[in-house]
């Protein structure tokens, strides 16, 4: 294609021709949960935070029991994952604000999310698109990668990514 729109959206046609059972490799069974184990996932891989949510979640299965839990017991449980003491503090710190501000439940809008402890645009963008059911993009390097190697846009910011190529796909296509 000679747009850049069409090099997007034939891109786009290609990722879902080629991986149609696509899916989120984090374990989960709620937006907390996915959540959670999203903010767990920054400089991690997601095969190590499976092996230590089961047991997190079994323990800490609400905002109010992680939000009442000791830093150091997250942290026991969290430590083969790196920076694990400011993923436990940001773990406290997001229940502790699903509580205060959400009813303890995760919020769906982006401004709302991204003022949680740990999380950021593509933390949110997960949440929302995998667990939410809503339009989200997340960017990272490799989408970085992609859009500028196909000459879809030229940015290099990840939420100017989100954005050019998110006015590109339908909002029910984003995410996918």
């Amino acid at each position: 294609p000679r747009t850049a729109l069409g090099r997007c959206l034939r891109a786009h046609e290609e990722l879902k021709s080629t991986f149609p059972n696509a899916e989120c490799e984090l374990d989960f069974e709620s937006p907390f949960q996915l959540l959670v184990a999203t903010i767990l996932s920054a400089q991690a891989t997601d095969k190590s935070v499976n092996k230590v949510t089961p047991k997190l979640f079994k323990i800490y299965d609400t905002p109010a029991r992680l939000a009442a839990a000791e830093i150091p017991e997250i942290e026991k449980l969290i430590k083969t994952i790196g920076l694990f003491r400011s993923k436990a503090k940001n773990l406290q710190g997001m229940a502790r604000k699903l509580i205060t501000e959400f009813d303890s439940h995760v919020p769906n809008d982006m401004h709302d999310l991204v003022s949680l402890p740990g999380v950021g645009r593509k933390t949110a963008n997960v949440v929302r698109s995998v667990a939410l059911g809503l339009p989200g993009l997340p960017v990272d390097t490799h989408v970085s990668r992609i859009v500028q190697r196909l000459e879809i846009t030229p940015e290099t910011n990840p939420v100017k990514i989100e954005r050019v190529v998110g006015e590109m796909l339908p909002p029910d296509e984003q995410g996918e």
